[in-house]
């Protein structure tokens, strides 16, 4: 299957679907969220991110009106989106990232030249865009198959210090064998074309690599708790600047690796920074139950997303997570292309798939229409239990402004959409509460 350009290259996809949709749906009871404040009689705030990837989610997005392709390596083009992402007080953003170049292909590298490619560190550009923003969550994409926990651990956890508090992070296996090579250390499965006809078929041969993923995340966390709360007393008088019993050995062993600890990094203003994960079938779905804080899927339709999110459930029994404890939230992900006038976003795509050559092709839905549709979307297939969305705009800046400008305001109306931000940290935008340090509990 050949998937859109900037499409994940490491948890599957699913069958594609490229649908125009407008769905005319009630407000539905929402399902598995802790609400923001909301005004009375209103039912609880809907949950907002957008996912950033180069000129947008559309092959073509580079060559339309109003794209930056000059400036998609530059940090002010980044500056503006993250911040345009934050007037519209959106709850977090996530940066793509991967160890290849970006390929048209799921499983293989390509030599096209008329599609973007490149691209910057997720996790050195959102520790840039940190002091420039106040309130919103900064998500980068990182790969756990060849990098260490280690670095992995302390990074997020720089990012967590260098926000205040609104640091996550996307961890992604390398699905693809041609990024060992720049390595040189380890090889892992090639898919062929047989492996990559639907979700569940690309996931089996990558079983092994989303279980040592699994494992890259637990030991990130347990460096994460390493340090207790107060662990730097930092007394000039008395001469002691740590509290060494509050500092902890994680001696963590995974099946192909093994950590010592403790971090280098002290504990981080959330404590744990918030774990995203995108999944499209069972084995995906498991790994997020046993390491995600958020998990993305990928529905094409309401009844979809129904029963997407009972895999979802079913994952997280046979993990034994205890959803009381450890909440599991879960948002959709939707490419869209948002124009004001009724039937102009899908004149658009279609000039858009002229000029790439072919029909758009995603993991997730398509969606063409007027922000008022898409809220009545959103909403509809909220009442399935989604607690939100992670949207991805086909244009840069175009849709990510339809997003903040349009449906922002539409879904307000509707009261189901915050006014303004009332928590300073990620965690607290999605009602997570921040949890205690391991080893302060068993100590």
């Amino acid at each position: 299957m050949t998937g859109t350009t900037g499409s994940s290259a490491t948890e599957g996809t699913r069958a594609t679907k490229d649908a125009t949709t407008s769905v005319t749906g009630a407000v539905g009871a929402p399902g598995g969220t802790t609400p923001d404040t909301a005004a009375p009689g209103t039912t609880a705030q809907l949950r907002l991110a957008v996912a950033l990837d180069g000129a947008g989610w559309h092959p073509a997005a580079w060559r339309e009106t109003g794209a930056r392709p000059g400036e998609l390596l530059d940090a002010p083009y980044w500056t503006d989106l993250v911040t345009e992402a934050e007037r519209g007080l959106l709850d977090f953003v996530t940066f793509e990232d991967a160890l290849g170049l970006q390929s048209a292909a799921f499983h293989l590298p390509d030599d096209r030249t008329d599609q973007v490619r490149g691209s910057i560190d997720a996790v050195l550009l959102a520790a840039h865009l940190a002091p420039l923003t106040t309130h919103i969550g900064l998500v980068p994409t990182t790969n756990v198959t060849h990098t260490e926990p280690f670095h992995l651990a302390i990074g997020i956890a720089t990012l967590d210090h260098a926000s205040r508090g609104r640091a996550g992070w996307r961890p992604q296996i390398s699905s693809r064998a041609a990024d060992a090579a720049h390595f040189g250390r380890r090889t892992t499965p090639q898919l062929t074309e047989d492996d990559v006809t639907d979700s569940e078929s690309i996931s089996q041969p990558l079983r092994a690599l989303f279980t040592e993923g699994a494992e890259v995340v637990e030991a990130a966390r347990r460096l994460w708790d390493s340090w207790e709360d107060g662990a730097e007393i930092r007394d000039a008088a008395t001469g002691r600047f740590l509290d060494r019993n509050k500092v902890h050995h994680i001696d963590f062993r995974g099946s192909d690796f093994s950590v010592k600890g403790p971090s280098i990094t002290p504990r981080t203003p959330q404590g744990q920074p918030l774990v995203v994960s995108l999944a499209h079938a069972p084995v995906p779905y498991e790994f997020a139950a046993l390491g995600s804080d958020v998990v993305a899927v990928t529905p094409h339709g309401r009844a979809d997303a129904a029963a997407i999110l009972a895999q979802v459930t079913e994952a997280v029994e046979r993990t034994g997570r205890d959803l009381a404890d450890r909440p599991l939230r879960t948002f959709a992900d939707l490419v869209v292309l948002l124009d004001d006038e009724p039937g102009a976003a899908a004149r658009r795509k279609a000039r858009l798939d002229e000029v790439a050559g072919s029909e758009l092709a995603s993991d997730a839905e398509i969606f063409t229409g007027t922000p008022a549709e898409l809220a009545d979307l959103l909403l509809d297939w909220r009442s399935t239990g989604l607690d939100g969305f992670r949207l991805r705009p086909a244009v840069l800046p175009h849709d990510l402004t339809a997003i903040t400008r349009g449906l922002v305001p539409e879904l307000q109306r509707r009261g189901v959409f915050r006014t303004e931000y009332t928590s300073t940290t990620l965690r607290g935008h999605l009602g997570l509460a921040r949890p205690a340090s391991r080893y302060a509990k068993a100590g």
